[in-house]
């Protein structure tokens, strides 16, 4: 009787405590629980972000599956809304995002740069040394930059697996392709403004492969969702500077939709997250931005929400390991670091942007 007793207050107590030892990961330090504690009694956490809530949804429900009581409130824009929006109501001194996470990475940097809170997370170790500028911003997915095509419209034979072999075809059939041909509209995006300056980093003949790409005309857009329809639809035939993350997603379903990964360089994005200075839910804010860089945050984003894992831990192939041995050497991380900074610059960027309009003209 008395060991049963004994048995059962011992469960009684494991039992009690679960919570408490479910909301401390392990190796993290050992007051954490106060930040949990804070977090709970601020009750929510605002997140500007250019992730889609669809995307993000699981993401969200195992956060508040793992801190109940806390509410994600999350708000989707794309990147030159977010960061207008962002600008704007901190100039004002409102109430804003607790925590900023975008895919233009640099213009998410250039807001870390005045408004980010420094913060070292738990996680940090777990990820590589570019994804991390100033203990403030964070890199949290390892995302390739792709082609999309129509594969009912687009011969097996003609895909091309190269900027070079892209520019190739079409400048070889512009009558096929005339108009037919999308991307990013780089003045109304952010993320496309960026991917473009990447290739041109790069690919030191980027304008001669953009002119030829462009012979047909191109179909500029500042949605990847737009962009994949338009192909699937075969409205437009071909897209590049894709965000691969959505393309796998939607290829799981479209049986219309194509992917080549370029295999003479492939950009990998990682979207960037920081924490606000201001932030009045400060304590909600770090645990988003820890749960999103654990373990258990990324292996949601890698399988279940298509989305590459910037760790090599995960189970799967939809890591950092896993992108590695399918795309190797190919594979060109985009660094969190000032030098996404440099053509930001108001003169640069005009001026960069013009000769890309000379380039692929309307």
């Amino acid at each position: 009787m008395l060991i049963k007793i004994g048995v059962s207050m011992v469960a009684m107590a494991i039992l009690t405590s679960a919570p408490a030892i479910a909301q401390q990961p392990a190796g993290y330090p050992a007051d954490y629980q106060k930040l949990v504690d804070g977090a709970k009694k601020e009750g929510k956490v605002v997140i500007y972000s250019t992730t889609d809530t669809k995307a993000a949804g699981p993401l969200i429900q195992g956060f508040e599956q793992t801190y109940p009581g806390i509410k994600v409130e999350y708000n989707d824009m794309n990147s030159t809304e977010l960061y207008n929006r962002y600008i704007s109501e901190q100039a004002a001194g409102g109430t804003s995002g607790d925590v900023v996470w975008s895919s233009s990475m640099d213009t998410a940097l250039k807001l870390a740069v005045d408004y980010a809170e420094e913060y070292v997370s738990p996680e940090q170790g777990q990820l590589p040394k570019w994804a991390v500028w100033k203990d403030k911003a964070y890199g949290t997915t390892y995302e390739p930059v792709v082609f999309i095509y129509n594969k009912r419209l687009i011969p097996q034979g003609d895909v091309p697996d190269s900027h070079a072999a892209l520019a190739k075809l079409i400048a070889s059939q512009t009558d096929k392709f005339k108009k037919k041909v999308t991307t990013y509209d780089i003045e109304k995006s952010g993320l496309g403004f960026m991917l473009s300056v990447q290739d041109y980093k790069a690919d030191p003949n980027y304008f001669a492969t953009l002119a030829d790409v462009a012979k047909g005309g191109l179909t500029v857009q500042s949605s990847t969702g737009t962009m994949m329809e338009r192909v699937s639809s075969g409205e437009n035939l071909i897209g590049f500077n894709i965000l691969g993350s959505y393309a796998e997603a939607r290829a799981k379903t479209d049986p219309s939709l194509g992917i080549s990964y370029p295999k003479d360089y492939t950009l990998v994005l990682s979207r960037v997250a920081f924490i606000s200075k201001d932030t009045k839910n400060a304590n909600a804010a770090k645990l988003w931005l820890d749960y999103i860089l654990s373990e258990k945050g990324q292996a949601i984003l890698a399988n279940q929400a298509d989305i590459p894992s910037i760790r090599n831990d995960i189970e799967g192939k939809n890591d950092i390991d896993g992108m590695t041995k399918m795309l190797g050497n190919a594979l060109k991380p985009i660094s969190v670091d000032e030098t996404l900074l440099e053509y930001l610059q108001q003169k640069k960027r005009l001026d960069y942007i013009k000769q890309w309009r000379a380039a692929a003209p309307k």
